[in-house]
Order: C-alpha cells, then sequence, then structure tokens
C-alpha cells in the first residue's frame, strides 16, 4: 500500500535536467565517446568526399577538427585522454561537427564536467503523489523504474507482465533480466527486440554520464559484463539515448497477444521515470487487459514497493506467487 510521506525537500531544489554547473571531467570515456562516433560518421553525410585512401571508417581527426573550427592537435589530445577542460563553444562545435543527437550532445557536456546533476547518487524514493498516480491506475499496467532500470514500484496489473516483484530476493533489474535470459539469442534475432535491447544499453550509458559516481551503476555495468558478452559488444558502441516512448508485443499465457504503446513520463526531481502501457480503447488488447482486470481480487487499489531494497507490503496477487513464476513472466515478456 502507499507508504508514508518521503522526507520534504527544499523548494528551492532545481530539476536534475536543467541545473548547469561544473563538475568533474571523465577523461576517459570523453575520449572513447568521441572516437566511437567519429568513425560511426561517414565522410558524405558530413559533405567530406569518400576518398580514395581511407583504411578506416568514419572521419579522419583531421577533418572532426577542421568541421569543428579547432586546432588538429587539440582535438587529437582530447581523444588520447590528455587534453584540458574543452570550453562549452568547444562541445556545441564538436557536437555540430559529429552530427550528434539532443541526448548525445547532453551526454557529451556530462562527460567533460558542463553539466552535472545535483545529485551524485540515483534517488531511490518515489513521490507520494506518483505512488497515488499507480493506485489509480486500475485498468493499465504501470511501474516506476530508476536511472538504471530498477523498478521501485509498481500496481496491481503490472505483476502480470513483470511479476511479483514484493516477494524477498527477487531480482528487481530489467537488464539484469534481459542479459540472464537463457533466450537472449533468440530474442536479439528480431529486429524490434533488438533494438529495445540496444535503446536500454544507450539509456544505460547515459545514465552513468550523468551519475559517474554512483556506484550501483558501476557495480551493475561490471555485473552485465561478466554475465554478457553481447552486453559487452553493445556497450563499446559508445551509443546514447534516452528511452522514450515505444511500442510493445506481448504473448502473455492467459490472454494471448497484447499491443501496448509504452507512454515513458519523465518524473522530475528524481531522474526517474512512470511506464505506462497503455491499449487503445475498443481494441483486442483493451479487452483482453479487461479479461486480466477482472481476475484481480476485488480490494483497495495497492501499490507495492520494495523496502530496503528487498520485500514490500501486500502481494498484489496472493495466487502464483513463487519466483519461479515471476521469473518466468519477466523472460517471456521482455
Amino acid at each position: 500500500m502507499v507508504s508514508a510521506v518521503p522526507p520534504q525537500r527544499s523548494p528551492g531544489r532545481a530539476c536534475w535536467n536543467h541545473r548547469m554547473t561544473g563538475g568533474r571531467m571523465n577523461r576517459q570515456e570523453l575520449a572513447a565517446f568521441l572516437r566511437a562516433r567519429r568513425a560511426r560518421l561517414r565522410p558524405a553525410e558530413a559533405g567530406l568526399p569518400e576518398g580514395l585512401r581511407r583504411r578506416t571508417p568514419g572521419l579522419r581527426r583531421q577533418e572532426v577538427a577542421q568541421l569543428a573550427g579547432m586546432s588538429v592537435e587539440y582535438y587529437i589530445r582530447l581523444e588520447q585522454a590528455r587534453g584540458p577542460r574543452p570550453s562549452r563553444q568547444i562541445l556545441n562545435a564538436l557536437g555540430r561537427a559529429l552530427m550528434l543527437t539532443m541526448d548525445e550532445r547532453e551526454h557529451l557536456f556530462h562527460l567533460a564536467g558542463e553539466t552535472v546533476s545535483p545529485a551524485s547518487r540515483l534517488d531511490r524514493d518515489v513521490p507520494t503523489g506518483i505512488r497515488h498516480v499507480l493506485a489509480t491506475l486500475t485498468e493499465t499496467p504501470a511501474y516506476v523504474i530508476d536511472a538504471k532500470y530498477d523498478i521501485l514500484a509498481w500496481n496491481d496489473l503490472a505483476v502480470f507482465f513483470i511479476g511479483d516483484l514484493s516477494v524477498a530476493g527477487t531480482e528487481r533489474n530489467m537488464l539484469r533480466w534481459l542479459f540472464g535470459s537463457p533466450f537472449l539469442d533468440e530474442y536479439l534475432r528480431d529486429e524490434s527486440h533488438s533494438e529495445f535491447v540496444r535503446s536500454g544499453v544507450a539509456d544505460l550509458r547515459a545514465s552513468a554520464g550523468r551519475y559517474p559516481d554512483d556506484p550501483s551503476i558501476a557495480e551493475l555495468v561490471a555485473d552485465l559484463h561478466r554475465m554478457s558478452p553481447e552486453f559487452t559488444s553493445m556497450w563499446a558502441d559508445h551509443d546514447v539515448a534516452v528511452r522514450r516512448t515505444i511500442r510493445k508485443e506481448f504473448k502473455h499465457p492467459e490472454v494471448g497477444p497484447l499491443d501496448f504503446e509504452c507512454q515513458v513520463l519523465l518524473i522530475p526531481d528524481r531522474d526517474q521515470r512512470l511506464v505506462i502501457y497503455a491499449t487503445e480503447p475498443g481494441s483486442p488488447s483493451y479487452a483482453a487487459m479487461q479479461v486480466l482486470r477482472q481476475s484481480i481480487p476485488d480490494r483497495p487499489a495497492a501499490v507495492c514497493t520494495p523496502s530496503d531494497g528487498d520485500a514490500a507490503g501486500p502481494q498484489p496477487r496472493q495466487t502464483e506467487n513463487t519466483q519461479r513464476q515471476t521469473q518466468n513472466r519477466q523472460t517471456q515478456n521482455r
């Protein structure tokens, strides 16, 4: 159920993604990111001739420096992780030269220490108002995740898709589900599913850039490296993109195929996201969700949240509450 009101925050605290200040420059990550983005960009995309003597894909260092209006020597030092902190003007010029997306530009600034979040660690405290919203979503599965894909809170209907996470010792990180699944190879052979996995890795890298000092993110990345060579390969690409609204298809064992538009709503001041599985009214998926809703016991709406990283309050469904069934749901519905 909805828990006690969390400690109040200072009204003057700025939103995490609007505060601009000086921070620690991560030279190694900045250098690797610049090299990866330079190798990705074809000369023709940057308005340059392909040439006949290119031994490696992508732009040359001299070409990036030319496009950014900076000296070749300074750019080489940046790629070798030994250059001084670049100015905001230089960072903007590099963003244009490398044709970075909005998310990639933000990541570039984070790595250079120019944009930092007000906290050095993730905030796992779900606002009381968001818990109330979850409790009122009685016909829509919804849950809250933090910047490294730990599920922090969920409603009754979400249990049908993520399992009962209130069981003590249950894994609650979605990326560990993905890369620890025995069906990962089969999953990655599907183009849309592969894109979903890669976008999760790109989102995690963006979070790592925002929170360079958070030990839980570093631990997760290290675990995923040990767990999956596929993750290591994707991580080496240095792709950066913040997860937004996507479409997902599920094959539910009780009601069959379901088609969702997953709305991903930012919770400002916490760098958390509310994920809502929306169905089109009148559609077969909408009707199927009504069937699932009717199977939930008639009682006041419940919201479960882990307590101290473990078991939560009342379990959303008192049947099928075994860890094995939870793991099966997670595997089937990624």
